[in-house]
C-alpha cells in the first residue's frame, strides 16, 4: 500500500461497547447489591414464581459466633448457585437463611468474657446471663448477614429463621412434647461423652478426635475363686488400659469365652506377683511391656517363664478376683465378678478387659446385665468426689500428671504390688471437645435420652406416614401406647433406627457413596443423649414425679407449656409459675422442674418444623439439604432422627455432602500454622465472583484446596469468560429484530454453533440437574473458549468487520450472536451473579430489570438433522492441522499471519472456498497431505484478506468494493 492510498478504517464496522474488560468487582459488587435490595429483588422474584413448581434448599445453621470463615463462604456460594439454577429452571426456588443461636458455642464464648474478668458465670443470674448469650448472638447474626450477603447470596434476609426466636424456641418444646407424648423419651444414668472443662455432655458431632500420647498400665487382679478351673485361685489375671483413671471405680473383669488364656509363671519376677493369667496370643507382647520377653508354646518353658496350664475362656464363669486397692474396704473390698464381654478380643492388651459402668458403653451394658451400676464417683469437673475413699478430689482425671508413670494412681498400685507395667508412651486418637479443645470422657450422669431401638409407631401409623399422612394426625388417630420399657422393640412397630434406616434408603445421596457413611453411623449409633447442664438454649420443659420417676404427660399441661413459650421464648420457663403451668390437677412440690437444656442438635434438627412447614404447610419436605461431610454425625443425622421420630420419615427427599476448604498444599487451616485464606479478604480485592468461580470450579465433593494460585486460577477462567461477554456486547451495537435470519436460512456454521449450543443446553441442565457445578461451569467456559473465542468469533470477524449490514451472512452471525448472549448470561447467572447483572444492564439498562428474573433459555429449534455434527468435528480437526502446520513459517517469518497462506488438505470435507474462510487463509486446494505455502495473493486494502481479484496491495476486493460504494 502507498503513502496515498485510502484509509477505509471508517468503513469497518468494529464492534462497540462500553463494557470494560477490567471487572472492578470489589468496588462494583456493593453498588449491584444496594440495587437489588431496592427493587426488592428476593421478594419480586417470589411474586413472579408464585404457583410454580417450588424447589427448597433447606440452610444448615451456622453458629452466631464470628466472622464468617471459607468453610462457610463455600458452603453458602455452593448454595446460591444450586438455588439460582433452580430458579433459572423456572422453579420458586425459595431460600430462607438461618443461625443457630443456642449452645455451647456462644455459653463459651460469654463465659471466656467472664474468665478474663476473672468473675464466675455460675454466681450471675441465669437471666442475666441468658440474656448476655442473646445479646451475643444477636451482634453476629447481624454481622455474619451482612458478609453473607455480600458473597452475592440471595435470599430472604429479612426474615431469616433464628433458633432463639420465640416461635422457633416454641416449636423446639412442641418438637420435644411429641417424643414424650409417644413414650419416646427417658431419664437414665449411662456414660456418655463429657467434657469436665465445660461440665456438661456433648453430642458426638461437638467432638473431634485427636492424636495424643497417653499412660499404659498392666494391673494385676488376684483371682480369689473360679470354680471351673480352683488352680487359678492365687494366680492374677492381668488387665491392660490406657485410662489409668477409670482404674478407681473398677467393678469387674471380662473375658472373651473363645480365647484361650494362660497361666503362666515368671520365675525371675522381682517385685509383684508371679503367677498370671494372660491371653495366649497376647504373652510376647505383654511379656515386652514388663521387661521379660517370651517366646514359647504351650507346655513348654523358657527361660524363667513357664506355662502352668491352657483355659478357655468359658472356663472362667463364676470366678472372682479382688481390686488391688482392697484394703481401703467399703466399695474397693467387694468380689470383681469374671463376665463374658463379645467385645474381648486379641487385639492388643491382655485379653481380659477391666470394666467401669461408669465410663464406658460396653462397660456398662455388661454390668448392667448383671446388676452392677454406676457409682457416680467422677463429678463433673473430672475429679473423684471428695467422699470416695481412693484419690477423692486429688486432681482431675484429665490431668496428664495426675495419671502419668509417676502419678498417684500409678504410684499406689505400685505400693500395692499390682503394677505390672506403666509407661507415658502409646499413641492413639482420643476424643477433644471441639470447642475448648480438651479431652472428654465418658462419665456416666442422668440424662434425658431419645431411644433408639425402642418400639416407635404401631406398624399402621409407619404405612400411613408412607402415603403422606402426618405423624400428628395420626398420633391423634391411636389410643396412647403404654410406656415402653427403656430398651427394647415391641411387637407391633418399627424402633427408630429401623425408621431412620428406612428414610436413609429412601433418600437421594449426593454423592451416593455418602449414604454408605451416614447407614453406618445410625446402624452403630447409642440411644442420642439429649440432655446438657448448661444455661443457654431451650429447656427439657418436663415435670418429673417424685414418687416414680416419671414424667407427667398431660396434652392439657403441655399445651399450657407451648402457650408459655410462644409467649416469652424459653426464658419463660426459668422465671414461670409452674403450679400455673401444672393446673389444679397437680401439686408442684410432688414434681421435678427439669432444667436441663436441650441439646443443640434436637434445635437444629427441628428446623424442618418451624421453618418448612410453617412456611410452607404440614407435611412439606425439602427438596435438599446441603452441608459439609461432617455432618453426617451432625445436622443430616438430627434431623433425620427428629423427623423420623416425629413423622416417619426424612425431612429431605436429597441431601448434598461437600468437602472442608483446605490451604492451598491440603493442609487443614489454622491460625497457628498462619495459612488461613480470608474470603471477606479475597472479596475485598478481588471480589465475591471470583470466590463463586472457584467454588463452582472445584470438585467440592472431596476436600478442595485454595490459595493464591489456585484463585490465579478462577481469574484467569473469569478474564476469559468476561471477554467473551465483552465481545458479544461489542458486536452486537445496534442489533434489533429487524436484522434476525431465520434459521433455516442461516450458513452451516452458523447451524452448527446453534447445534453445539443445543447440545451444551441439554449437558448443562442435566449439569445443574445433578449438583455438578465443577461440570456444569467447566462445560460453559469450554464452549465459550473452544467453540467460540477459537472458532465461531475467529472465523467471523472478518464478516462482522466487512460484510455489508445487509449481508444475509453478517446478519445470521449477528443472530446467532444474539441467541449466544440470551444463553450465555443465563448461564453464567448462577455462579456469576453479579458480572452476568452487569453484562445484562450494559444491553438492557433497566432501574426495575435484573438477569436474575430470567429463566432457562428456549433455543430455536434447527430445522430437521440438517447440520452433520461428526462431519464438522472432522473439518475443525482439520482446522486445528492446518494452524499447526502454518505455525512454522510464521517463526520463520515467511507469513505474517494465516491470511497470507495458502494450503493443501488431503480431502475437502467442505467447498475450497468454505475451507478458506474457516480456516482464514489466502486459498485451500486438495492434495495429498496438509502443506502449506505464502500466497502470491495481494491485500484488501479494507478486509487484509489475500485475494486473487486484487491486483495490487491496497486495492480494495470485490466484496469492500461494493460495499465502500
Amino acid at each position: 500500500m502507498t503513502d496515498t492510498a485510502p484509509d477505509y478504517r471508517d468503513t469497518v464496522f468494529l464492534p462497540k461497547t462500553d463494557f470494560p474488560m477490567k471487572a472492578g468487582l470489589a468496588a462494583k459488587e456493593p453498588a449491584i447489591l444496594e440495587r437489588w435490595a431496592k427493587i426488592g429483588l428476593y421478594d419480586r422474584l417470589r411474586e413472579q414464581r408464585a404457583g410454580r413448581e417450588r424447589f427448597i434448599l433447606h440452610d444448615g445453621p451456622p453458629y452466631a459466633n464470628g466472622d464468617i470463615h471459607m468453610g462457610h463462604a463455600m458452603n453458602k456460594v455452593l448454595k446460591d448457585i444450586i438455588v439460582r439454577s433452580q430458579s433459572l429452571l423456572g422453579k420458586d426456588a425459595p431460600y430462607v437463611p438461618g443461625w443457630d443461636c443456642h449452645g455451647l458455642p456462644i455459653e463459651w464464648k460469654v463465659e471466656e468474657a467472664y474468665r478474663a474478668k476473672k468473675l464466675n458465670k455460675d454466681e450471675v443470674p441465669v437471666a442475666q446471663f441468658r440474656a448476655e448469650c442473646r445479646a451475643y448472638a444477636e451482634k453476629w447474626v447481624a454481622v455474619q448477614r451482612v458478609q453473607f450477603e455480600r458473597l452475592g447470596v440471595m435470599g430472604d434476609w429479612a426474615d431469616p429463621y433464628l433458633t432463639m426466636k420465640f416461635e422457633a424456641e416454641a416449636a423446639i418444646v412442641g418438637e420435644l412434647l411429641k417424643f414424650a407424648e409417644s413414650g419416646q423419651l427417658y431419664r437414665g444414668a449411662k456414660p456418655v461423652m463429657w467434657s469436665p472443662v465445660e461440665k456438661t455432655a456433648l453430642a458426638e458431632a461437638e467432638v473431634e478426635y485427636e492424636d495424643v500420647v497417653s499412660t499404659q498400665i498392666d494391673v494385676a487382679f488376684e483371682i480369689v475363686d473360679a470354680p471351673n478351673a480352683p488352680e487359678l485361685v492365687g494366680a492374677h489375671a492381668v488387665i491392660w488400659t490406657t485410662t489409668p483413671w477409670t482404674i478407681p471405680v473398677n467393678q469387674a473383669l471380662s473375658y472373651g469365652q473363645e480365647i484361650e488364656y494362660l497361666l503362666v509363671r515368671f520365675d525371675d519376677m522381682v517385685a509383684g506377683p508371679k503367677t498370671l493369667l494372660v491371653a495366649h496370643d497376647l504373652l510376647e507382647s505383654f511379656g515386652v511391656r514388663i521387661g521379660h520377653p517370651v517366646v514359647m508354646k504351650i507346655g513348654d518353658g523358657v527361660g524363667t517363664v513357664t506355662a502352668l496350664k491352657s483355659v478357655r475362656g468359658a472356663d472362667l464363669e463364676g470366678a472372682t478376683a479382688r481390686h488391688p486397692m482392697h484394703a481401703l474396704g467399703g466399695f474397693f473390698a467387694k468380689p470383681r465378678p469374671f463376665l463374658p464381654g463379645d467385645f474381648v478380643t486379641t487385639d492388643a492388651g491382655t485379653g481380659l478387659v477391666h470394666m467401669s459402668p461408669d465410663h464406658g458403653e460396653d462397660d456398662f451394658l455388661l454390668c448392667k446385665q448383671y446388676g452392677l451400676d454406676p457409682v457416680f464417683a467422677v463429678d463433673g469437673a473430672g475429679m473423684y468426689r471428695a467422699d470416695w475413699a481412693w484419690l477423692g478430689g486429688q486432681g482431675s482425671v484429665i490431668n496428664k500428671k495426675f495419671v502419668s508413670a509417676d502419678g498417684p494412681i500409678c504410684a499406689d498400685l505400685r505400693a500395692a504390688g499390682a503394677l505390672l507395667a506403666a509407661s507415658d508412651d502409646f499413641e492413639h486418637s482420643y476424643p477433644h471437645s471441639w470447642r475448648s479443645k480438651a479431652k472428654v470422657i465418658f462419665r456416666a450422669t442422668p440424662q434425658w435420652f431419645i431411644p433408639m431401638d425402642r418400639e416407635q409407631f404401631p406398624s399402621r401409623l409407619r404405612e400411613g406416614l408412607g402415603e403422606g399422612v402426618s405423624a400428628d394426625a395420626a398420633l391423634a388417630s391411636t389410643s396412647p401406647p403404654p410406656t415402653p420399657p427403656a430398651s427394647g422393640r415391641g411387637d407391633n412397630g418399627a424402633t427408630l433406627r429401623e425408621i431412620a434406616l428406612d428414610a436413609i434408603a429412601r433418600t437421594r445421596w449426593v454423592p451416593a457413596r455418602a449414604e454408605n457413611r451416614i447407614r453406618a453411623m445410625v446402624e452403630g449409633r447409642p440411644d442420642w443423649v439429649i440432655s446438657r447442664q448448661r444455661a443457654w438454649g431451650v429447656p427439657i420443659a418436663l415435670y418429673v414425679n417424685r414418687a416414680t420417676g416419671d414424667y407427667l404427660n398431660d396434652p392439657a399441661v403441655n399445651a399450657r407449656i407451648l402457650a408459655a413459650f410462644k409467649a416469652g421464648g424459653a426464658d419463660a420457663w426459668f422465671a414461670a409459675d409452674h403450679q400455673a403451668l401444672l393446673g389444679a390437677n397437680y401439686d408442684l412440690a410432688d414434681y421435678e422442674v427439669i432444667n436441663d437444656i436441650l441439646d443443640v442438635w434436637f434445635d437444629s434438627g427441628s428446623t424442618h418444623a418451624f421453618v418448612i412447614e410453617a412456611r410452607y404447610g404440614e407435611g412439606t419436605r425439602a427438596n435438599l439439604y446441603l452441608e459439609g461431610s461432617d455432618q453426617h454425625r451432625g445436622w443430616f443425622q438430627s434431623s433425620l432422627l427428629e423427623s423420623s421420630g416425629t413423622r416417619g420419615r426424612a425431612p429431605y427427599d436429597a441431601v448434598l455432602t461437600h468437602g472442608f476448604a483446605l490451604d492451598q498444599t491440603g493442609r487443614k487451616m489454622s491460625k497457628s500454622l498462619g495459612n488461613v485464606v480470608d474470603p471477606l479478604k479475597i472479596i475485598q480485592e478481588s471480589g465475591a465472583d471470583i470466590l463463586r468461580m472457584w467454588v463452582a470450579s472445584t470438585d467440592y465433593f472431596d476436600d478442595v484446596k485454595i490459595g493464591k494460585e489456585v484463585l490465579g486460577t478462577a481469574s484467569d477462567a473469569y478474564r476469559k469468560l468476561r471477554n467473551t461477554f465483552r465481545y458479544l456486547l461489542g458486536a452486537l451495537d445496534g442489533f434489533t429484530d429487524t436484522e434476525k435470519v431465520a434459521v433455516r436460512d442461516m450458513p452451516e456454521l452458523e447451524r452448527y454453533v446453534l447445534h453445539r449450543l443445543g447440545m451444551i443446553d441439554v449437558e448443562l441442565k442435566t449439569a445443574a440437574d445433578g449438583y455438578e457445578f465443577n461440570k456444569y461451569l467447566r462445560l460453559l467456559t469450554d464452549f465459550a473458549q473452544d467453540d467460540l473465542s477459537a472458532f465461531f468469533f475467529d472465523i467471523r470477524k472478518d464478516s462482522l468487520y466487512c460484510d455489508a449490514p445487509t449481508d444475509i451472512k453478517r446478519r445470521s452471525y449477528r443472530t446467532v450472536l444474539d441467541i449466544l448472549f440470551h444463553a450465555l448470561v443465563r448461564y453464567a447467572a448462577p455462579i456469576l451473579c453479579f458480572t452476568a447483572e452487569e453484562v445484562w444492564q450494559a444491553r438492557f439498562p433497566s432501574e426495575e430489570g435484573s438477569v436474575h428474573y430470567l429463566e432457562w433459555p428456549e433455543l430455536p429449534a434447527l430445522p430437521g438433522d440438517d447440520v452433520a455434527s461428526t462431519e464438522w468435528q472432522d473439518v475443525r480437526g482439520l482446522r486445528v492441522q492446518v494452524t499447526e502446520a502454518i505455525e512454522p513459517l510464521r517463526r520463520e517469518k515467511r507469513v505474517r499471519s494465516s491470511l497470507e497462506a495458502e494450503v493443501t488438505v488431503p480431502s475437502a470435507l467442505l467447498p475450497v472456498e468454505a475451507l478458506a474462510e474457516l480456516f482464514i487463509v489466502a486459498k485451500v486446494t486438495e492434495g495429498d497431505a496438509v502443506t502449506v505455502t505464502p500466497t502470491d495473493y495481494h491485500k484488501c486494502g479494507r478486509c487484509w484478506r489475500l485475494l486473487p481479484e486484487v491486483t495490487v496491495d491496497g486495492d480494495l476486493c470485490d466484496r469492500c468494493d461494493e460495499v465502500v460504494a
